[in-house]
């Protein structure tokens, strides 16, 4: 399948909607965030493997997480799980304007973001190597936070991470479990949208390595 056939795919089963996700979709080329065995994979929609147990999303997935998120120009996101950075290359293309912090705990996936995202010219993401679990307080408040590994619960750190009239996103579950979306307006409001299947979170608020 080409980028297109996705992408229009996409958009027939609902999962593209705004014109902001659509046009990002159309820019970040998918296939530099694989490794070279998968790219003939690229625009399938399926997650592939990306090395050290990890792997990248399923576009439909993706797509849907940009959608409720709802970035704005100047956003300022918190990413937990980099992974070699498709997720976040979409958030900063996005949120042009505004900054994309991502952490990741494989420094060798942190280092592949990084020349993914020179490769790229996107310069409005900052890649740190540590524990995801615990957010990223130095830099917060966050008008988005979004998680691409699944915790055993939403982390504390995170919603207490998160501005006024923000929005976090993060599955919940070991492996199969539910997309869970937070928001902050005058207190705390917790909805499930769908199930899901990720990578678990590791992490001190997160799972452990075994």
């Amino acid at each position: 399948m080409k980028k297109e056939e996705l992408i229009e795919k996409l958009k027939r089963e609902g999962y593209l909607r705004s014109k902001e996700v659509i046009e990002a979709m159309k820019a970040i080329p998918r296939e530099i965030f694989v490794p070279e065995k998968e790219r003939k994979y690229a625009y399938e929609d399926i997650p592939l493997e990306i090395g050290y147990g990890q792997t990248i999303s399923a576009p439909h997935m993706v797509a849907l997480m940009l959608e409720e998120l709802k970035l704005k120009k100047k956003s300022k996101v918190l990413e937990i799980g980099t992974g070699t950075g498709y997720h976040a290359a979409l958030a900063a293309t996005i949120a042009k304007e505004g900054k994309v912090y991502t952490i990741e705990r494989v420094g060798e996936l942190a280092e592949k973001a990084i020349e993914n995202f020179e490769k790229l010219g996107i310069k409005n993401v900052e890649v740190v190597v540590g524990d995801g679990s615990e957010g990223l307080s130095f830099h917060a408040p966050y008008t988005h936070i979004y998680a691409t590994c699944s915790a055993p619960s939403i982390p504390e750190p995170l919603i207490e991470q998160l501005g006024e009239g923000g929005v976090l996103l993060i599955p919940v579950g070991r492996i199969y479990g539910e997309l869970w979306k937070v928001e902050k307006r005058n207190g705390i409001r917790r909805k499930k949208i769908v199930g899901c299947a990720f990578v678990p979170m590791v992490g001190k608020r997160g799972y452990h390595e075994n």
